[in-house]
C-alpha cells in the first residue's frame, strides 16, 4: 500500500508468513501461511463424510479434503476479485488480494468518494458468493452421486453462506459497508455512515460472542472457538473503522492552502549558501528547488540543510539536500479534508508542495503544520 518500502522489482515485500500465489484483476494474490491451517482442518473435518461417499481411500481421503479447501478458497478470490474489478472501474487504486484463515481481503487504496462507489463496491463480493452458490447448487441436482458432486455441495452451501453473511449490516462485513452507504446517501455525512455501521458490528460481534457462550454449554470445543475468533475479528475490525472515522472528521475543515508555508523557488544547482541567504530575505519557510525551465523538482530537508558546515555550504549545490518531489509529494493547492487525508497517508512525507492550477509552486505544507492544525 501506499507509502511502503518498495523492493527492487517495485513491488512491496511481502509481510511475515505471506506468499504471493500470482496475479488476478491486476492485483497481487497473496496467501497468508494461517490457511494451510485451515485447509487441514477441512480436511479432517470432511473426512468422515468422503469416507461415507467414498469407503476405502485411506490418506486420499485428506487429499479430497485439502482438494475441497482449495476449490472453496478458488470462490473467495472470485469474491475478492469482483471487489478488485469493481474499485478499479471507479479509478482506484488496488494493491492486493489477501486469502486468509478467515476468508479473504482486498487492500484497496483511499476511501470512496460519493455512497454509490460504496455502494458497489461492498455489495458485488456477496453478489458474486450467492451467484457462485446458486450455480453449484444448480450443478448439484444434475451430478452423480460421489465425490464430485460431494465438493459441488460444499461450494454451494459454502458461498451462500458466505454470501448471506456478508449481508449482515455490520462493518467490517459487506454488509456493513452497504449500511454505511446508504445512511451517508441518507444524511450526507460519512462519518455518521460510518459510525452507524461500525456499532452495528461491535453489536454483531457481541451477538456472536453470546453464540459462542452458549454453544460452549455442550462440550463442543472447536464451534465455540471459531465464533469468539469471529466475534473478535468484528469487533476489532469496527473499532478500526470508528477510530478512522475520527481521524476523517478531524481532517474535515482542514484546507491545505491555508497552512502553506511561503516557498522559494531556486535553480537546484544554486550553492546552498545562497539558497538559504535568499530565503532569509524573502522571509519564506521553505526551498522548492526548479529545473532551467522552473519545473518544480525537489523540496530541501530543512534538518539536512542546517546540518552541512558553513564553509561547505558556497561549495554544493541546493540539490544535494534536497528530496525529489516524487509523485505524491506536489499536491493540488485547492486540496481539503478526506482527500488530502488519503494523500498524507498513501505517501507519508515531512513536507508536500501545493502547485496552483498552472503547476507554478504556491507553497509547502509541512506534516508538522498539519498535525498541529488537525489536533486544534
Amino acid at each position: 500500500m501506499s507509502g511502503r518500502q518498495r523492493s527492487a522489482q517495485g513491488r512491496a515485500p511481502l509481510p511475515r508468513g505471506m506468499f504471493r500465489i500470482g496475479r488476478i484483476a491486476g492485483s497481487d494474490v497473496l496467501v497468508s501461511s494461517s490457511w494451510f491451517l485451515i485447509a487441514g482442518l477441512i480436511a479432517v473435518v470432511m473426512s468422515p463424510r468422503v469416507e461415507q461417499v467414498q469407503p476405502g481411500l485411506g490418506a486420499w481421503t485428506y487429499v479430497v479434503g485439502i482438494a475441497f479447501a482449495i476449490a472453496l478458497y478458488l470462490a473467495v478470490l472470485l469474491h475478492e476479485a469482483s471487489h478488485a474489478v469493481v474499485a478499479r472501474r471507479f479509478g482506484f487504486t488496488v494493491h492486493s488480494i489477501t486469502l486468509h484463515f478467515l476468508g479473504g481481503a482486498t487492500s484497496i487504496e483511499g476511501e470512496a468518494r460519493r455512497p454509490r462507489q460504496e455502494f458497489w463496491i461492498a455489495v458485488v463480493g456477496p453478489i458474486t458468493s450467492i451467484a457462485v452458490g446458486a450455480a453449484a447448487l444448480a450443478a448439484w441436482f444434475v451430478t452423480p452421486d460421489g465425490l464430485l458432486r460431494l465438493v459441488i455441495e460444499g461450494l454451494a452451501g459454502a458461498n451462500l453462506m458466505i454470501g448471506v453473511l456478508n449481508l449482515v449490516p455490520g462493518l467490517p462485513l459487506d454488509g456493513g459497508r452497504v449500511l454505511k452507504a446508504g445512511v451517508w446517501a441518507i444524511t450526507g455525512r460519512v462519518h455518521t455512515g460510518t459510525a452507524v455501521a461500525a456499532w452495528t458490528g461491535r453489536g454483531t460481534a457481541v451477538l456472536v460472542g453470546i453464540w459462542a457462550l452458549w454453544s460452549s454449554r455442550y462440550g463442543d470445543v472447536v464451534n465455540p472457538l471459531v465464533l469468539m475468533i469471529v466475534a473478535l475479528f468484528l469487533w476489532t475490525g469496527a473499532s478500526q473503522a470508528l477510530a478512522v472515522a475520527g481521524i476523517t472528521r478531524q481532517f474535515d475543515d482542514v484546507v491545505a492552502s491555508e497552512l502553506a508555508r511561503r516557498a522559494l523557488t531556486v535553480p537546484d544547482d544554486l550553492p546552498l549558501a545562497e539558497a538559504m541567504r535568499q530565503a532569509r530575505e524573502a522571509g519564506a519557510g521553505s526551498i522548492v528547488t526548479t529545473t532551467a525551465d522552473g519545473r518544480p523538482v525537489g523540496v530541501v530537508d530543512e534538518t539536512a540543510a542546517r546540518a552541512v558546515p558553513a564553509d561547505r555550504a558556497p561549495w554544493i549545490a541546493v540539490s544535494t539536500v534536497a528530496r525529489t518531489l516524487e509523485p505524491g509529494l506536489a499536491l493540488p493547492v485547492r486540496i481539503t479534508g478526506a482527500a488530502l487525508l488519503d494523500k498524507v497517508r498513501s505517501t507519508p512525507a515531512s513536507e508536500y508542495v501545493l502547485l496552483d492550477d498552472d503547476g507554478r509552486v504556491y507553497g509547502v505544507l509541512a506534516a508538522a503544520d498539519l498535525i498541529r492544525a488537525v489536533r486544534r
